[in-house]
This record gives structure tokens, sequence and C-alpha cells, in this order.
């Protein structure tokens, strides 16, 4: 076969440190649309971008060439930075992140979680919901570990 054909679509979510809400409802706009212009930077399509006060979630079309570490660190570095130049000064992100892959089929699903992450969290904690995708995805954690 002459050509190499790769989609990977990823559900990228991290939190500021310490889950503070340090993101403004004010500013989401401003930070979503900056998070996008860095994705395309790097040649990746963010199909949705959303979260609240104290969290992201991206669903991101990830091309072959792009890590996703790599990605997630110029990310979180480039919005961390530019919040703090242009929102507030005292901005930073926890250390981790979950990156955890969506197929296809669970595209639309994905999408309207993000969306609605008002509602949703109107019930329900970052913590909560962390543990929940962990959970989903079958990755072992050790909670002393998963909120520094």
């Amino acid at each position: 076969m002459p050509h190499t054909y790769v989609v990977t679509y990823v559900h990228v979510v991290f939190s500021t440190k310490g889950r503070r809400p340090l993101i403004s409802v004010e500013a989401m706009p401003r930070l979503h649309a900056y998070l996008g212009g860095i994705t395309r930077e790097h040649d990746t399509v963010a199909m949705e971008i959303g979260g609240v006060e104290d969290h992201v979630h991206l669903l991101l079309k990830i091309p072959a060439t792009v890590a996703v570490a790599k990605l997630v660190q110029l990310i979180k570095g480039g919005s961390s930075k530019w919040m703090n130049g242009n929102i507030t000064s005292d901005f930073s992100r926890q250390e981790g992140y979950g990156a955890f892959s969506v197929g296809q089929s669970q595209l639309d699903i994905t999408r309207r979680y993000i969306l609605n992450q008002a509602e949703h969290h109107r019930t329900g904690s970052f913590q909560d919901e962390y543990r929940a995708f962990l959970t989903k995805h079958g990755i072992a954690w050790d909670e002393a570990h998963v909120w520094g």
C-alpha cells in the first residue's frame, strides 16, 4: 500500500493546580480560542473544547506525526503562559493530565459531554469525573498521587 492513513481521536482533560477555580466564565471563550490556536499550530484539530472554572476538556483529532504527550505539554504550557499574561498573574495547571482514546462511534457523545460541562458539574466534582474516566478506561491509579 503506497499511502499511510491514520486517525487518532483523544479526549484530553487537565485541571488547574489544586483544582482552584481560576478560569472565569468570562475568560473561557478566549482561553478556548487560544487552545484551538495551539492545536492548529501543531497540525491537530480541536473538535471540541470545553470545561468549567477548574478544568479543561479537549476532543482532538491528532495526526500520526504528533505525539500526544508532546502536544499536551505544548497546550498546557502555552495556555498557562497566555492565562498569566492576559487573565491573571496567579495561574498554574496540575502536573499531569488524562488522555483517553475515543472511537469514531463515540465522537458525538464525547462532543456533547464536553459542551455540557457546566450542567454536568452542577451535581458532580472534577475528582469524581476524573475517577470515572480512569475506571472506564481500565487505568489503575493511586489516590495519593492522582491529585498532586
